[in-house]
């Protein structure tokens, strides 16, 4: 299976580097005619032989099979099946397969609908798309190779990632992978348009949907990311500035840059020269982000380690760079816009706000690599932290959500100030009140807190005046009932109210981050048995009592010893609910190194703490046992174990029956001692709206994307009312 799968591999690159050249030559009219249909052909082969080679991968990891060096780093006979499915994308070479995938299954779906339009347009873009293909299953061929196998296989592996083994893990990966491949669709369709010459909308309205799905599969992404992060890492945050969230993050916001103009150039053939940039810069932010996880240049707990794959993406970057930048000058004459933007218009507030993100995306460009950038000058590469990544992004972030509430207050073309200030009126007032209820009811002198409060306040009004007209007007020509009126002017129009829905959403999550961060309550202290924790609004943490548990998977192999904290929650000086955290060791391979019972205890460690989530608070709780100590009495106990065994010669069977019972009689030792346990509590407000303004994001952007594309909607048009001539006529 391993030398299928290789060859596999080794056919998808040689069929990608043909692919890629035929289509260049076709663009360039060398060569017979049939070029283009053979570059077409190749695509379909390579998303072929991808998904033959993946589904190959898939079953070693199921089996699971030791013979393949990426299933031992990453599966062992104690990992769930459901897991042992997801650990491919765990890995350096899996994630590369899957991106290869994705890669080659969105750019057929791109190449196939287009149906004949954009003739002098789609070899370029096929040609790009096959050369990224070639690029990532060259690194599959060469450097990366997921069916690399070991003459002897171990009769176990090391298992996937305690950390990683969180529901939301099994999808996180695949869907940044599909927002990354996806947005090589527009981007290779701009290399395609400013190649071709050809930088009318029709490029763009061909992309637009792929660009909105792709924002939408990065966001959903991201957010999940977080909440992994909130809930799995144990450190009581949901966003850490880490390099790697950063790399995601960046893509987004152009992304959300570009959506926003594109509806400009649409409607005015304006700023056509800014929205071929920001696809540019969206696909090279998309590849930046590839690399960062895989290079190993910075250090990140998402990131896969060093590697030899940093080369190769940087001589990649650069070149799709120089090639950007070339392309966009030489056709710079061809970019001109046809009008003028107004002041006071719908069209200035997209530009500025487009601004804002821009300066967003420098300050956590800089801020990332900021390490490098002063190892290279000074030799000591100083980073930058959260506190540094909030002071420079909150300005950015309060333009941004203020200008989502102002942009739906003005018209296309030019606006009048009069009116203006009628529109505006209602979201200032209740936004100044929200800020000012903020100050005296919070109790917070923070000017940030305050501003966040008001210009959130201000657009969630903004947006809700906007839902109210849309189904006023649409009551008053069908005199439907108000839900109805307003659903039905919803369905009407998907996109500009899925983009509404979008801006009330970031309106509510950064209301709520603001919340979370400046009103929270954070203790850490160790606790004994009856010591209490005293938390907001008369809330108490009571320690009750440890815990202790060897948990067994399938086989009856150990998969983890779990030592926990039983925590009482007390409310106005009633008790209320119990909670349970915990801290669970996980076995090591290295039984040679750490013995047959210390192993168990020199693996991975993981906190799971304890989430009781409400709409006004959260409460997150964390309890780590003295983890010295209980490795320091394994070390013990293994040596007692150790010359027990050797001295009385005993079997194999019996010697495991004697390493059952000292691991137990570690736990209860344990829980005999009645140790103290080093609590964190945080009780935050709030966070809980967190996930809720991303769902209310994720909803308008499937609203936007089930909009049909402006091509189909004109037809459509064109067809109804040549039906109506016929009907007339008739």
């Amino acid at each position: 299976m391993d030398v299928v799968g290789r060859a596999l591999l080794i056919l998808a690159l040689g069929v990608s580097i043909f692919g890629s050249g035929a289509a260049l030559a076709a663009a360039r009219n060398v060569g017979p005619a049939a070029l283009m249909l053979a570059a077409r052909r190749a695509l379909y082969a390579v998303l072929a032989l991808s998904v033959g080679a993946f589904v190959l991968l898939e079953i070693a990891f199921i089996k699971p099979d030791f013979h393949y060096t990426v299933v031992t780093g990453h599966a062992s006979l104690t990992t769930p099946l459901g897991y042992r499915i997801a650990a491919p994308w765990a890995s350096q070479e899996g994630s590369l397969l899957l991106w290869l995938t994705l890669l080659s299954l969105t750019s057929t779906i791109a190449i196939r609908s287009l149906r004949g339009r954009m003739r002098d347009v789609e070899p370029y873009a096929l040609a790009v798309l096959l050369l990224l293909a070639a690029f990532f299953a060259g690194l599959l061929v060469l450097a990366a190779k997921p069916f690399a196998t070991v003459p002897v296989a171990p009769q176990d592996g090391l298992g996937l990632s305690p950390l990683l083994r969180y529901p939301t893990m099994m999808i996180h990966p695949p869907l940044l992978y599909s927002g990354y491949t996806l947005f090589a669709v527009p981007f290779a369709f701009a290399i395609g348009a400013l190649a071709a010459g050809r930088l009318g909308g029709d490029w763009i309205v061909h992309t637009r949907r792929y660009a909105l799905a792709a924002w939408l599969l990065l966001g959903t992404g991201i957010i999940l990311g977080s909440r992994w992060s909130y809930a799995e890492l144990g450190w009581g945050g949901y966003w850490a500035w880490d390099p790697v969230e950063n790399a995601s993050v960046m893509p987004w916001l152009t992304a959300t840059a570009f959506l926003h103009t594109i509806v400009v150039q649409e409607r005015r053939g304006l700023l056509k020269t800014w929205n071929v940039s920001l696809v540019l810069a969206t696909g090279l932010l998309c590849l930046l982000g590839t690399f960062l996880v895989r290079s190993g240049i910075l250090e990140s707990i998402h990131a896969f380690g060093a590697s030899t794959v940093g080369p190769p993406f940087l001589i990649l970057i650069g070149g799709l760079l120089a090639l950007s930048i070339w392309l966009v000058i030489k056709r710079r004459k061809l970019l001109e816009p046809s009008g003028e933007i107004q002041a006071l218009s719908r069209e200035s507030m997209f530009l500025v706000g487009n601004l804002a993100l821009i300066v967003l995306v420098v300050v956590v460009l800089w801020g990332t690599f900021f390490p490098l950038i002063s190892e290279g000058l000074t030799g000591d590469a100083a980073s930058v932290g959260p506190t540094w990544f909030s002071q420079y992004s909150t300005p950015s972030a309060l333009a941004i959500v203020a200008l989502a509430g102002l942009a739906p207050l003005l018209p296309w073309g030019k606006g009048r100030w009069g009116a203006f200030g009628r529109a505006a009126l209602l979201p200032l007032v209740v936004g100044i009140l929200v800020g000012v209820a903020t100050a005296i009811l919070g109790g917070t002198h923070s000017i940030a807190a305050i501003l966040v409060a008001t210009a959130s306040a201000f657009t969630l009004v903004s947006v809700a005046r906007e839902f109210v007209i849309g189904a006023r007007a649409r009551r008053a020509l069908t005199g439907d009932a108000p839900p109805t009126a307003l659903l039905r002017s919803i369905a009407g129009n998907r996109r500009r109210y899925g983009g509404y829905l979008v801006h009330a959403g970031i309106a509510t999550l950064l209301l709520a981050v603001a919340a979370s961060t400046a009103f929270d309550t954070t203790k850490q202290q160790p606790l004994r048995i009856g010591e209490k924790i005293d938390l907001a609004q008369g809330r108490q943490l009571q320690y009750v009592g440890p815990t202790g548990k060897i948990v067994l998977n399938e086989q009856d192999r150990v998969e983890r010893i779990e030592f926990g904290a039983k925590m009482r929650v007390w409310r106005d000086g009633r008790p209320a609910e119990l909670i349970t955290p915990r801290h669970d060791f996980y076995p090591s391979a290295a039984s040679i190194a750490f013995g047959p019972v210390g192993r168990f205890f020199e693996g991975e460690e993981t906190s799971e703490i304890s989430l009781s989530s409400g709409a006004s608070r959260d409460l997150w709780v964390a309890a780590t046992p003295d983890s010295k100590a209980i490795v320091d009495r394994a070390k013990a106990v293994n040596e007692g174990f150790v010359k027990l065994v050797s001295e009385r010669n005993l079997s194999g069977d019996i010697a495991g029956e004697v390493l059952a019972k000292s691991l137990q009689g570690i736990v209860d030792q344990h829980l005999a001692s009645s140790p103290p346990v080093i609590t964190r509590a945080i009780d935050a407000p709030g966070v809980f709206w967190v996930w809720i303004g991303a769902a209310m994001m994720g909803l308008g952007g499937l609203l936007a994307v089930s909009q049909p594309s402006v091509a189909r909607s004109r037809a459509k048009a064109a067809a109804l009312a040549r039906v109506g001539q016929e009907l007339s006529a008739a």
